[in-house]
Order: C-alpha cells, then structure tokens, then sequence
C-alpha cells in the first residue's frame, strides 16, 4: 500500500512544475507587453501624446493585470487544495480496497482450512464456490465442479427446519469416498456481484449420529427389560397373592375356631408373617410402576377429616398392640371436602404413621393436618416419641432400599422402600415432604400437599358446640390424645386441664364446678370407676375406651358414666358428646372402621363363584356362609355362563357373582362379557359382578370395568372387605 503512494509522487510533481512554468510564462510575458506599451509611447511621435496620461492607463492597466493574478493564485490555492484533499481521499481508497482484497484473500483461505462443507450455488442452482472439503467429500477437483449442478448422493435426510434468522437446517446421510457419512446443513442466502445465491455450510456430525443412535438403542432396550421386569413383577406377584390368600384366608378362619393358648400363639405368628410378606408385595409392585412412570393419579373430591380419621383408626390396633397413644388433630380452618387422589395419599400417610409405630416403643403417634401457603395447600405432620433419625441420615432414609437403622446388626426389619415411594408419590403430586428428628428425641414427617377446595367453601366439617365459659377436666396418663382433645375444646370455647392419674383429679373436682369430665380408661378399671364416681355431680362424665373394651360399657355406665367415646377419638364424636339430649346408649357420631359387627347379612344373597384354585374357592365359600350367603361354586368362565344362564331361565337368578380373572378356557373377563351380552338379549336385570385378582395393577381394574365388571376386590380376602365389595357392587350396577 505504502508503495503504491510512492510511486503516484514524481508524477505529482512533474505536474506542479509545469503548472509553476506556465505560470510565470504568462506573467512575464504580462509585464513584457505592459514595458513595451509604455517605451513605445514614449519614444513615438505623435503630437498628441501625453505622458502623464499615458502613465495612469499604464498604472490602471498593470492594477488589473495584479488583481487578475491575485484572483489567479487565488484560484490556483483553492484548487491546490481540492486536488490534495482528493489525493488523500484518492489514497485512503486506495489502502480499503487493499484491505477488502487481503480480507477476501484471508476469508478464502479460511473457508479454504475449514473442516465445514461448504458450497456456493446461484439461482439455477450451479456451483459458484466450492472449498476443498466439499472437493474432497465430493471426490472430484474443484475445476469439474464449478458451473455444474452436482450434488452429493442422498441415502437418507431429515426434516427440514426454519431458523428465526431464515437460516434452514437438515441432515443428510450421503455416500462419500470413506463410506456413508452424516452432514448437519445450514442454508442462507447471500448476495454477490452476480445475485442473490444460497451458501450451503456442512458439517459431519456421524459421530454424533451413531453416538444418538446407540444411546436410543441401548434406552430402548432399557425400556424393554424395564417392561419384562413389570410383567415379571406382575405375574409373580399373583403367583405369590394367590397362595397367600389361601394362608391368610384359612388363618381368619381358623382363628374363629377353639383354639388352645399355644395355637392361637402359632396362629397370629402365621397371620403377621402373611400381613409382612403381602406389604412387601405391595412395596416392590409400587417401586416398579414409580420406576417405570406408570404411577396413575386420579383426583376426586373426598372428605379430609374422615380420611385422616379413618386411616388413624385402621392402623389403632397395631398401635394400641404396643401400647402406645395413636390420634389426630385435623384443623377445622380446613375445608371439609378437598380434591385429590385419596388412595396414594392414604398410601403416603399409612407409610408415614406405620414407621413411626415401628420406630416407637412409649408414648405415641399423633398426626396433624393444617393449612399452608399457598391457598389450596394443607400440611400433615405425622409425629413419633420413637428413637429419632440422626442428622447425617435424614436424607438418606429417603433413598431406595435405605433405613436409618442400617447394617448387619439392624433392630427393625423392613425393605426401606416406603418412604422413597412416598417421596415419589409427593411429588408426583406437586407437593414436598421433609423430616425433623434427632436421636432419641422422635421424628416429624411433615408433607405439604396441594388440595383445592370441593363445593361450598364455608361447608363445616360439622356442628360444633358452643362451650364458651365451660371447664372441662381431662383425665389421662397419656398426654397425646388428652392434648389434642383439649385443643378441639379450647377452639370451641372450653377452658381444659389435664391431669395424669385418679388422685390428683381427687383432689381436684370438689374444688370447681366442672361442665364434663373425660376419663381414659387406661388409668385401669377402678381407678376409672373412682373418678367417676367423686365427678357424680358433674353434668357430662366421659368414658374414652379402646374398641377391644366394648364388652366392658355395662360395667362403665353402672359406675357412673354418661357417655363413651372409642379411641382414636374422632372430632365429630367429640362435639356430638356434648350435643343436647345425648346419652350413654347414643352412639358417637361416627363409628371407627369395623366397629360394628358385620359378620352376618340382613338378608343372605344368592352368589355364584367362579375360581379354579381349589384352596381359594374353598376360603371364598367360607367367607361367604360366614357372611349368611348361598355360594355356588364353579371351577372356570363357561361353567360360571352356563350356571349363570341356569339360574336365569329357572327365574332364581344370582343376586351376585364373583368372577376370578385368571381361569382355564374361558377367563373372568370374557365370562363377564358373555354374561352381559345375555342380559342385553334377553333385556333382563343386570347381575353385579366383583372381579377377584391377585394383580393390584390400574390395567387389571380397567379391563374389569371395560368387561362390564361392577367392582375389584384384590386377594387375598377377608371378611369386612368382601361384605363391602358386595355392597358397593350393587350400588354400581344400579347406577349402570
């Protein structure tokens, strides 16, 4: 650049020395002219000459001819100037078209080094530009390709996808002098001095193909030995469910029979290791659908209070087998119907409750459900007085196959997949769980869920009693279930004292006059009896029993009582005690689960059975003469069709039918098909049919229903749950 600029300059100056020469030319021969005019005159001779005239013509003349040069170089200077403006201008030109030439030089040999494909084509689609990638991928010299329409052989592209900026994206497999190659392509129009033209830039991904590919191979069949895995599952499970059924089905039946000390010992040794083996089942069936993501969720509206209730109730026994205080505590802020899946949160709670009666050998479990933030959230706090977690293993009790109480040396058995399951099943639903605990100090499981409100937001769980001003005397040696039972009464208005044991609530009654007292009969028979005795005064005098304690409300009502309520104590219970009118025969509000007797039907039912193993159909029919019913007994689906079509035409038609799913030639499933095909015909009543399972999966329960089945019952069998199934059956066949 710098050479070039030398080289304009003798030229220059050649020029401005002969524009100076003819300047000073023109000037001399100015003044040549002006000195000869004036000698000429002079020496003339002419009469009328004047000098002095002549000198102011002379004088005016060479004042022109000076101001006509000074405009001159005037003229000269200015354009002297515009010519070294454009000198510069002309140079600094001349320096960028250099610089565009060496960047061009340099972008070349870029595209040149590149790796990329890449290729130029115009608008007829011939090759402007191509670089030695593409030549070499090509396998031909960039000569044979330019102004041709070459392109590469396809064995395979991809979708085509527009960028934002309109660049287009597309992969192509090509073949190519190293074998099939995978090229990633972006497009994009550039302009040139010959137009608009599209620059193709390729890059081989192949690497990344293959890489793409082994990795969906190899989760493919990941995917299938998960599913083998599932089925595995699935078909052992029902291997082992039905078995268990017929032990734990013979063991109930068993235990209703005369038994010596030592058998009913033996006896209950057998149903709890069954009870173990079937919640292990249930377990390791739960952790493979989580694993698998076929975990289902179905939101329905459900009673909070009742469902909290219930599940305290259901696991009391194993509770109060240890000796320890079990109850609840369900805030009435809450509303009384929510939505959500029921089922898995009774799983989470009944996982949560169970560890802590295992985890606990005095005091109690007590679980308590609140309102959180956001709206639409409640918390349940289920807390233990058990044996704690240490800080270092919080969180790994919520790990797969992980207990706090770890090692070869463990005191409490269990697979530690209950809380990871619950862990999942939380989440699942867009909530959180979490622990508090430190050794030897309990533990606190708290979950915070989302549960929107079902219906009228202001509907009360239930009528609650106004006890503002009232004293109320609380006599308990356990200070969980007394505490929570004081804080339903302080809320309604009450003013509560709790006291441990008999003697100080002695000394204490003849002090106040007291609106209710309430006595837990675990002080022991006549400590309860004594207490009662000195409250003869007290308007409402409470007896709080276990539901095994049932047979003793004669003697507690001879002692003095008024009222009872069973233990774990519900809210509802509580507030129906100090209604109006109430007295001791009044039933409480709401009944614990399976408090009455439901071993014989008002009416018995005309079943037909069909199942094929012969242990089960023999505990099935004893469940149901238990019940008060007439089984028929049949040993696979068309026996089951033809009795049913039997007792059809004979017009003593089944009230009922148990249908097992898996049975030789003719299944449950298209048993119940058949049969509902008949009813079609025939424009007959429809006959409720209860599917009986081993497998607990939500594709079994859906072909059930599919099939046209009214209900599920999973083995193994027992009584209250058979009695329900057969209720809840013929509600939905007659909504069908």
């Amino acid at each position: 650049m710098r050479q070039r600029a030398t080289l304009r300059k003798p030229a220059i100056i050649t020029r401005r020395l002969i524009s100076l020469i003819v300047r000073a030319l023109a000037i001399t021969s100015m003044a040549f002219g002006i000195a000869f005019g004036f000698l000429s005159g002079t020496i003339g001779q002419r009469g009328s000459y004047d000098p002095y005239t002549f000198a102011v013509g002379v004088s005016a003349l060479f004042g022109g001819a000076c101001g006509a040069i000074g405009l001159l170089l005037s003229r000269i200077y200015r354009m002297k100037k515009e010519l070294r403006h454009l000198e510069t201008r002309l140079d600094e030109a001349a320096d960028r078209n250099w610089q565009i030439k060496e960047a061009e030089e340099r972008a070349k040999s870029f595209f040149e080094a590149q790796d990329d494909v890449i290729v130029r084509r115009d608008g007829d689609g011939a090759i402007t530009y191509v670089n030695d990638a593409f030549c070499t991928l090509a396998g031909q010299s960039r000569g044979s390709l330019l102004a041709t329409s070459f392109t590469l052989p396809v064995l395979e592209r991809g979708d085509t996808t527009t960028l934002a900026d309109g660049t287009r994206a597309y992969d192509q497999k090509i073949t190519s002098p190293d074998g099939a190659r995978w090229i990633a392509w972006r497009e994009v129009a550039v302009r040139s001095e010959a137009g608009t033209e599209t620059q193709s830039v390729g890059r081989d991904v192949t690497d990344r193909v293959e890489a793409e590919r082994a990795l969906a191979e190899a989760r493919d069949q990941a995917e299938m030995a998960n599913r083998a895995k599932s089925r595995f599952l699935a078909m052992v499970s029902h291997e082992i469910r039905t078995p268990l059924n017929g032990i734990l089905g013979m063991a109930d039946l068993l235990r209703d029979t005369p038994l010596s000390a030592e058998q009913t010992t033996y006896l209950s040794a057998v149903k709890n290791s069954g009870d173990t083996l079937l919640a292990l089942i249930d377990e390791i069936l739960d952790f493979s659908k989580i694993e698998a993501g076929r975990l289902d969720f179905a939101a329905r509206p459900f009673g909070l209070a009742a469902f909290v209730e219930e599940a305290v109730e259901l696991l009391g026994p194993r509770a109060q087998l240890k000796g320890l205080e079990i109850c609840c505590y369900v805030d009435e802020r809450l509303p009384a119907r929510v939505v959500g899946d029921a089922a898995r949160l009774r799983q989470v709670l009944f996982n949560l409750a169970g560890n802590a009666i295992k985890f606990t050998e005095q005091g109690g479990v007590f679980i308590i459900v609140e309102p959180a933030s956001p709206p639409d959230t409640i918390t349940i706090a289920v807390r233990d007085t058990g044996i704690g977690i240490a800080p270092a293993d919080q969180a790994r009790v919520f790990f797969e196959f992980e207990q706090a109480d770890s090692g070869a040396a463990r005191k409490f058995g269990g697979t530690g997949l209950g809380l990871a399951i619950s862990k999942r099943i939380v989440e699942s639903m867009g909530g959180t769980i979490d622990v508090e605990s430190a050794p030897d100090q309990g533990s606190t499981f708290r979950v915070s869920v989302p549960l929107p409100r079902a219906g009228d937001a202001n509907e009360p769980q239930f009528a609650a009693p106004d006890l503002s001003g009232q004293d109320i005397l609380i006599v308990a040696p356990g200070a969980i279930e007394a505490s929570l039972l004081a804080r339903h009464l302080q809320r309604w208005g009450a003013r509560t004292q709790i006291l441990p044991d008999e003697k100080v609530a002695a000394a204490l009654l003849p002090e106040q006059p007291w609106a209710a007292v309430l006595v837990d009969q675990a002080l022991g028979p006549t400590a309860s009896a004594a207490v009662a005795q000195i409250a003869a005064a007290v308007p409402r005098r409470i007896v709080l029993l276990a539901p095994a304690m049932r047979s003793e409300l004669a003697a507690l009502r001879a002692a003095g009582f008024s009222g009872y309520l069973i233990k774990p104590v519900r809210a509802a219970s509580l507030a129906a005690r100090f209604a109006d009118g109430d007295a001791f025969d009044a039933a409480p509000a709401a009944e614990p689960v399976g408090a009455h007797d439901t071993t014989r039907s008002a009416a018995g039912l005309s079943i037909l059975v069909a199942e094929d193993n012969e242990i089960n159909a023999l505990l099935t029919r004893a469940l149901l003469v238990k019940l008060g019913h007439r089984p028929t007994m049949t040993g696979n689906g068309a026996a089951a069709v033809d009795s049913w079509l039997a007792a059809r035409t004979a017009g003593t038609p089944y009230d009922r039918a148990l249908m097992d799913l898996h049975m030789p030639g003719v299944d449950g499933l298209e048993a119940t098909r058949r049969i509902r095909a008949l009813e079609a015909e025939q424009n007959g009543p429809r006959t409720p049919i209860v599917a009986l399972t081993a497998n607990a999966s939500a594709e079994d329960r859906d072909a059930c229903l599919a099939a046209g089945m009214d209900g599920f019952l999973v083995k193994p069998l027992d009584r209250d749950r058979l009695a329900a199934a057969l209720a809840a059956a013929d509600k939905a066949a007659l909504a069908a």
